[in-house]
C-alpha cells in the first residue's frame, strides 16, 4: 500500500524530474562551448601543408541567450586555440522571438573584432543574416547590415568569391558561397518562392590553379553538388538539430533530414564537416546538442 509519505516522495521525485527535463535544455543553451576537434588529410591535399583552423558558426546574437559579452568570451576562447586562420560560417543575427532584447550588429561585430589569426579571419553569411534584413529583402542589390558590420571591423566577407592564401610556402584556396536560401518569398518582396544567392560554378571558376580548395557554405545542402575539385566543405546552419534524443533528431533544417545534421561526413570520397554551432533559432532549446567551436587540423 502506498503510504502518505511514499506518495509525497513519489510526487517530489516527479517534480524534480520534470524540472530537470525543462531546465536542462535551457542550461545547455547557455553552456560553455566545447571544442570539437577533427584531424584529417583531405583528398587532393598538398603534402607538407598543415593547417589549424578554428570554425565559429551560428552565433544568433540576442539577449539573454547570446549577449555581446558572451560572444566576446567565445571569440577569446577561439583565439586561445592558436589557429592559423579563423572561419565564420554565418548567422550572426538572432533567429527567434523568445528574447528580451536584440543585439545590434555594431555590438556583436565589435565583440568579434578581437578575433586574430596569422592567416586572418574570413566570413560568409547565413540565411538569417539575409532574412532579418528587410532592406535587403526588398532590394537584394544592397549590402546586408551583417556584411557591412563585419567589414567595418576588418573581417572580409565572401559572397561567391574565392581567395588564395599561403602557409609555409604552400598555397591553398578559400571559396565562400552566397546563401542558398537568402531571399524570402512574399507579396511585399514581390517573390513567389525562396531564392538563393549561391553561385557554385562561378565561385569555383575563380580558382586558377590546383592548390587545395576549401569551400565555405552556410547550409550543407549544397554538398551533393560539390565537385571533387573541392578538398573539404565546411558548413553550419543545422545546430545539430538542436534537439537530439539519443540519435533521434525530430527537426533538422535540411531537405536531407539528419543526413548532414552535424559532424564529419564522407560520401563518394568527398568530405564535409558540419558545425553544430553556438546559438539557437526558433526557440532557445538545445538538448544533447551542446554548442561548439570546431577545431580542424588538416594535413
Amino acid at each position: 500500500m502506498l503510504t502518505r509519505r511514499g506518495f509525497l516522495k513519489f510526487v517530489l521525485r516527479g517534480a524534480i524530474l520534470a524540472a530537470a527535463m525543462v531546465g536542462y535544455p535551457l542550461s545547455e543553451v547557455m553552456a560553455r562551448p566545447r571544442i570539437q576537434e577533427y584531424k584529417l588529410t583531405p583528398p587532393n591535399w598538398t603534402p607538407g601543408l598543415k593547417l589549424k583552423i578554428a570554425v565559429i558558426s551560428d552565433i544568433h546574437a540576442c539577449e539573454p541567450w547570446m549577449s555581446a559579452e558572451r560572444i566576446k568570451g567565445i571569440c577569446d576562447r577561439a583565439n586561445e586555440l592558436d589557429a592559423d586562420l579563423i572561419l565564420l560560417l554565418g548567422d550572426y543575427v538572432s533567429g527567434m522571438n523568445f528574447v528580451t532584447d536584440y543585439v545590434h550588429s555594431q555590438d556583436w561585430s565589435k565583440a568579434m573584432a578581437d578575433l586574430k589569426a596569422p592567416l586572418g579571419v574570413h566570413a560568409i553569411l547565413g540565411n538569417h543574416d539575409y532574412w532579418e534584413d528587410l532592406t535587403f529583402q526588398r532590394d537584394p542589390s544592397v549590402t546586408t547590415f551583417s556584411e557591412a558590420a563585419l567589414r567595418k571591423v576588418g573581417i572580409p566577407v565572401y559572397v561567391n568569391e574565392a581567395v588564395r592564401l599561403e602557409k609555409d610556402g604552400h598555397p591553398f584556396w578559400l571559396a565562400g558561397l552566397g546563401d542558398q536560401a537568402a531571399m524570402r518569398p512574399g507579396r511585399r518582396f514581390n517573390r513567389t518562392r525562396w531564392m538563393g544567392m549561391d553561385k557554385l560554378q562561378a565561385t569555383l571558376a575563380q580558382v586558377t590553379d590546383m592548390a587545395p580548395l576549401i569551400l565555405l557554405a552556410h547550409e550543407p545542402d549544397i554538398f551533393p553538388q560539390v565537385p571533387p575539385r573541392v578538398c573539404l566543405t565546411l558548413s553550419g546552419h543545422t545546430h545539430g538539430g538542436q534537439i537530439n534524443v539519443f540519435g533521434w533528431k525530430p527537426v533538422v533544417p535540411s531537405r536531407y533530414g539528419p543526413r548532414y545534421a552535424g559532424g564529419h561526413v564522407v560520401e563518394d570520397g568527398m568530405h564535409i564537416i558540419v558545425s553544430r554551432g553556438l546559438g539557437c533559432s526558433i526557440a532557445p532549446v538545445r538538448f544533447m546538442a551542446p554548442p561548439e567551436i570546431v577545431l580542424l587540423e588538416l594535413g
